[in-house]
């Protein structure tokens, strides 16, 4: 067992472990194990994700047993196991299952039998002190001492691994100062409260995490293997790159994986959260997850179960949860100032009024205990994890992949968005519609670009190239291929140096100034009036024809911009297009045009934009690569790739130019709910801390200041959980 939770390590850091904890509620959790994790000797790379349950460390088992790490972890009240087995119990006897990622019921679990049984016993003493009178004042001690005795114990354990102001600490000392000064129904409440709201939060955050659980649900457990003229049903984790699976009507698709045969409509809302089933036939991709609505199809596996996309999606976004957002950050500073400054607070509540100006030291004791309880920042600490966490999942299940929340954050303060045109506001798939040779026939000319594009994998050269495809023209002998970035393609065919470039090139070739005089200007100029990106075919330097080629806008690029238009977004289109082409193409979609950029060119544009305020580029994740990289934020186009998935700041699974106007309003909503909750959570304290100052609070109120901000703060972030789609946001 213990085999499985090594991976590969850098030589001298130890071995790499993997655990999975349970029982965490908050960030807080995370913090107490991390603390005392790295305390131990011969421990690196401490990292737990709160949302997968993950931890990974680099242990060095010679300083440090890794009995010595799970036994730490487990005495602080969480369970360990490692991440690959089964089962895994808590701290508390909570049994889980890893694989599947199942919890048990709330009342399964340790800390719910806690509840219960300190319920139980406030419940008989209370009724005890309606049958006998005469022992009221103890009737409750049982409850509080049983409650002081399970958090106390937590308490120090987490003081001596390096936490010493913890929530179990500041609600143990309260407990124990209650029951010092005669207030055992008050001590007993308030371990009552106390456990019933870490159940409670519990239950929240297993809600929260049953979010991106949800996306691995959708891909079926079984796969119909075809082998020979039969299929059989084996599980998908069996399945192998290259092997067939049969797809019937109504079944998930099981894999990753392209069409061999058949043609059918595939509703791929879960994975790209595209609303309109896509037509697949011979050669379309699919991915795993996906419904196949009418016809029988095969598809060849491309990817195993463990790399298909809703695995990489639920792990691309676990580690963005985990990743700290700025707001996130400056509030873990905040709090850990917070606390120790209202327990500064209460030991001054306790000593100065009895002290100086001979106040009752019972009435004052008992309220610098209550304000112990206000001093936990577990509510303030998790406002804003909470709400980023929430959104990145919502934002995963409608095809939104948002890499971070310092990303979640930015792109809801995004003042100008900055546009890629082909493949990005088109479809990227351009097509030949006009062929106009100067010497020679369309097909001399049409294979001529044809040898010279092969190999290229730009959306202009693969256009020519099915085009010489479909007209049966055949590709000569070409040398000595090469790109001249952003201008044109060369290579030497038939001992001529033949190129495929833009009118700019050909007027920088001719190098005077203007276009050469055997290329029609009006050609031009008439072909680029009409939105479409002509090419111009030179031999030796000279003209020898040009191709005009079209890319369709995409059916919802013009809706995209209007919408980000709405939401008080300026839009922007930078390409490297002739200036009369953007033109036609920006007036149809209704926005700003920067044209003839060369990649250097974008960088500058999008700097110039930068001082304007928050900038955000939509490329398509390969060309446009330092645009995305220079902008606030980069977000990528792409249906599920690879590099949709790897690079830029965010992806737009489902190719919608919609998309982005639904992640404006999912952060600008996931930015007013981190103020909802920051706001909640301190206002409450700061109401608690005044009251109990005036004498107005109760113990049991206090902790409700704590516990139940905790909650609401949880369950306001996990309405985020419930968005459907966009809706207008007002402009931060």
């Amino acid at each position: 067992m213990q085999d499985k939770t090594i991976e590969a390590a850098a030589p001298g850091t130890g071995q790499a472990l993997r655990y999975k904890v349970a029982g965490m509620d908050c960030p807080s959790c995370v913090g107490k194990i991390e603390t005392a994790l790295r305390r131990l000797p011969g421990t690196s790379g401490v990292g737990l994700n709160h949302h997968s349950q993950i931890l990974r460390l680099s242990l060095d088992e010679a300083a440090t047993p890794r009995a010595t790490v799970e036994a730490t972890i487990r005495g602080l009240g969480f369970g360990v196991e490692p991440a690959d087995t089964i089962h895994i119990a808590d701290g508390d006897g909570v049994v889980t299952d890893a694989a599947s990622g199942t919890e048990p019921r709330w009342w399964q679990t340790g800390r719910g039998r806690i509840t219960i049984l300190i319920a139980l016993l406030v419940g008989g003493g209370y009724l005890l002190s309606l049958l006998a009178p005469a022992v009221s004042e103890v009737a409750l001690m049982p409850a509080a001492l049983f409650g002081l005795a399970v958090f106390g114990r937590r308490a120090v354990r987490l003081a001596r691994s390096g936490s010493p102001f913890s929530i179990e600490m500041l609600m143990s000392v309260a407990t124990l100062g209650a029951l010092v000064i005669g207030e055992a129904e008050e001590a007993a409440v308030v371990v009552l409260l106390f456990a019933i709201g870490e159940l409670l939060e519990g239950v929240a955050a297993g809600t929260a995490r049953s979010g991106i659980r949800a996306l691995s649900a959708l891909v079926p457990q079984t796969a119909l293997l075809i082998e020979g003229e039969s299929a059989r049903a084996v599980p998908v984790e069996r399945l192998e790159v290259g092997q067939l699976v049969l797809v019937r009507p109504g079944d998930r698709v099981s894999a990753d994986g392209v069409v061999e045969e058949g043609e059918s409509d595939i509703d791929e809302s879960p994975v790209t959260g595209e609303s309109v089933p896509v037509a697949k036939t011979v050669g379309s991709p699919v991915f795993a997850g996906g419904i196949n609505a009418t016809g029988v199809l095969r598809v060849r596996v491309t990817r195993k179960a463990s790399d298909n996309t809703i695995a990489r999606i639920v792990q691309l976004v676990e580690e963005a949860q985990a990743a700290k957002s700025p707001t996130a950050r400056w509030i873990e500073r905040f709090s850990a100032r917070y606390t120790p400054a209202v327990i500064a607070v209460s030991v001054l509540t306790v000593l100065v009024p009895p002290l100086a100006f001979g106040g009752d030291w019972h009435t004052w004791i008992y309220r610098g205990l209550a304000l112990l309880l206000i001093g936990c920042p577990c509510a303030l600490v998790l406002s804003t994890p909470a709400a980023i966490a929430s959104g990145i999942a919502a934002g995963a299940r409608r095809g939104l992949l948002i890499k971070g929340g310092a990303a979640l954050e930015a792109i809801g303060k995004v003042r100008t968005i900055a546009f890629d045109k082909t493949g990005t506001l088109t479809l990227g798939q351009p097509r030949v519609t006009d062929i106009v040779p100067f010497d020679g026939t369309e097909r001399t000319l049409l294979g001529l670009a044809a040898t010279v594009e092969n190999g290229s994998a730009h959306p202009l050269a693969r256009a020519i190239l099915e085009r010489a495809a479909a007209d049966g023209v055949p590709l000569r002998p070409a040398r000595d291929r090469k790109a001249v970035p952003g201008r044109a393609v060369q290579a030497v065919v038939g001992g001529r140096l033949i190129e495929v470039g833009s009118p700019r090139h050909a007027v920088e070739r001719g190098g005077a100034g203007s276009l050469p005089a055997d290329l029609p200007a009006d050609t031009v100029a008439a072909f680029e009036e009409e939105g479409k990106t002509v090419a111009v075919v030179l031999a030796d330097g000279r003209p020898v024809g040009l191709l005009a080629l079209r890319d369709e806008p995409r059916p919802d690029a013009a809706r995209g911009i209007a919408a980000l238009r709405g939401l008080g977004v300026r839009s922007v289109m930078l390409t490297g297009d002739n200036r009369r082409t953007g033109q036609a193409v920006a007036r149809t979609l209704g926005l700003a045009v920067e044209a003839e950029l060369l990649p250097e060119d974008k960088l500058r544009a999008i700097a110039g934009l930068k001082g304007q305020g928050t900038v955000a580029m939509i490329g398509d994740g390969i060309n446009d690569g330092p645009a995305l990289a220079a902008a606030d934020v980069g977000i990528a186009m792409g249906g599920g790739t690879d590099v949709a998935l790897e690079t830029a700041d965010a992806a737009l699974l489902g190719n919608r130019v919609e998309g982005v106007a639904d992640l404006v309003t999912l952060s600008r909503a996931t930015l007013a709910n981190i103020h909802q909750n920051v706001a909640f959570a301190l206002g409450l304290k700061a109401i608690f801390l005044v009251t109990t100052l005036f004498g107005i609070t109760d113990l049991w109120l206090a902790i409700l200041a704590d516990t139940g901000a905790t909650i609401l703060v949880t369950l306001n972030a996990l309405r985020l959980l419930r968005r459907k789609g966009a809706s207008p946001a007002p402009a931060l």
